[in-house]
């Protein structure tokens, strides 16, 4: 008996293990199937708000951005759909492995059963176990011919208990076999279609590198253009951060100096809103109510050129036409951005951190003004020629550039 209680336990905890090892692929697959739905809907979004819909010749350099965009895109879809397809191959083989070890179970439980159905067939009336037990040579044999018996009778009923528990197992891995073997189809076959996608994009950007490469002179032009309307954007940021660290610091009363005029010298107060900020890294809200990020913080390779570098000191995110851009967190207008022959901008203080919102068309608030989480600051300005609307956003800790992709929630 103590080896079957042995033999019982090893049985349960061999079951219980199983049964994590299935959960914990479970939840691996969906979250790998969160990543693809997201990726997907990241996929349908670059369609929406990076492509023009008139492909005119100022668009090219546009069409190439978007498309290495799009294509480094597709390929993380390939992959986390690959990872479910192998996950999903894991689970399937390991459901054979286990549907072939409990048929070979349920083979000997049966024949035992089937063995011990025809034993007590041969010995099933009364007067034989009657007979049994009074044939004892004492009290305690009877005793313990009674105690047999009863174990028999037991042992029989959780034979025919094990029967159904196996078979509804088996059943039950079979229903799960069937289930994976489909999905796995399903992944198989949007992945095919991925791949094209892939091809066709990846065609399409040899061809637009192509146009460019006729017209290298110019397209190189409006990259230099670029470069120098970008770096006259950030130079004008850091210059009114400056301005208005000194502007700031002189309603203290300490005289102006090389470290007062590159660090906020904070009243309690802020020194309350600068903490909450930094308390909320990672989880503070997007600058738009929905968009994707089409350039993100830091030193880049040209899509077009790749031994070019550039280098982004903030993020550039794309959302739809008419979109207003909102405080990512309570703070004070401490300056209006206008860049000739560009867009406007409006800078938030939040202690001794500084948000920017550049590109936009429309102004609702003034320098001066107390704004809360969510208020809206502008309507983001809309390119006519390629009907993309971007806010470019920016982070700073005193004169420090931030990375707002750490800051801002999923950015």
């Amino acid at each position: 008996m103590a080896l079957k209680r042995f033999v019982r336990l090893v049985c349960l905890l061999l079951l219980a293990f199983w049964v994590q090892s299935s959960y914990g692929q479970t939840k691996e697959q969906k979250a790998l199937e969160e990543k693809r739905e997201k990726l997907q809907q990241e996929i349908r979004d670059i369609n929406r708000l990076l492509f023009a819909e008139k492909k005119e010749k100022g668009n090219v350099l546009d069409q190439m951005e978007a498309l290495d965009k799009k294509i480094n895109v597709r390929q993380q879809l390939i992959r986390v759909t690959n990872q479910q397809s192998n996950l999903l191959n894991k689970q399937i083989n390991t459901n054979i492995r286990n549907i072939g070890k409990l048929k070979n179970e349920l083979s000997q439980i049966r024949e035992e059963y089937a063995t011990m159905v025809r034993k007590s067939y041969q010995n099933k009336s009364k007067q034989n176990r009657l007979m049994f037990l009074l044939s004892s040579e004492s009290f305690f044999q009877a005793f313990k011919r009674m105690q047999y018996m009863k174990q028999y009778t037991d042992y029989r009923r959780e034979q025919g208990e094990q029967i159904a528990i196996k078979t509804e197992e088996m059943s039950r891995l079979n229903s799960d076999l069937n289930e994976e073997r489909k999905v796995k189809e399903v992944l198989l076959t949007q992945n095919r279609k991925a791949k094209d996608a892939l091809f066709s994009e990846i065609q399409s950007q040899k061809a637009l590198l192509g146009t460019i490469r006729k017209n290298e002179t110019k397209y190189t032009t409006v990259i230099d253009k670029k470069r120098r309307e970008a770096r006259k954007i950030d130079q004008q940021i850091e210059k009114l951060i400056r301005n208005a660290i000194v502007a700031s610091n002189k309603k203290t009363g300490v005289k102006t100096s090389k470290t007062s005029s590159s660090i906020f010298l904070l009243t309690p107060e802020a020194k309350v809103i600068a903490t909450n900020f930094s308390a909320n890294k990672g989880k503070l809200i997007w600058p738009v109510e929905k968009g994707i990020k089409s350039q993100g913080f830091g030193i880049y390779k040209d899509p077009i050129y790749p031994g070019i570098k550039h280098e982004s000191n903030g993020v550039i995110i794309a959302t739809d036409a008419g979109t207003k851009a909102r405080a990512i967190f309570e703070g004070e207008v401490i300056a209006i951005l206008s860049v000739p022959g560009g867009n406007k901008g409006v800078q938030i203080k939040h202690g001794n951190y500084i948000s920017t919102y550049y590109n936009l068309d429309q102004l609702y608030v003034k320098k001066g003004d107390k704004v809360a989480i969510k208020e809206q600051l502008g309507t983001i300005y809309t390119n006519a020629s390629n009907g993309q609307t971007r806010l470019k956003f920016y982070l700073y800790q005193n004169t420090s550039k931030l990375n707002p992709e750490e800051w801002v929630y999923q950015l």
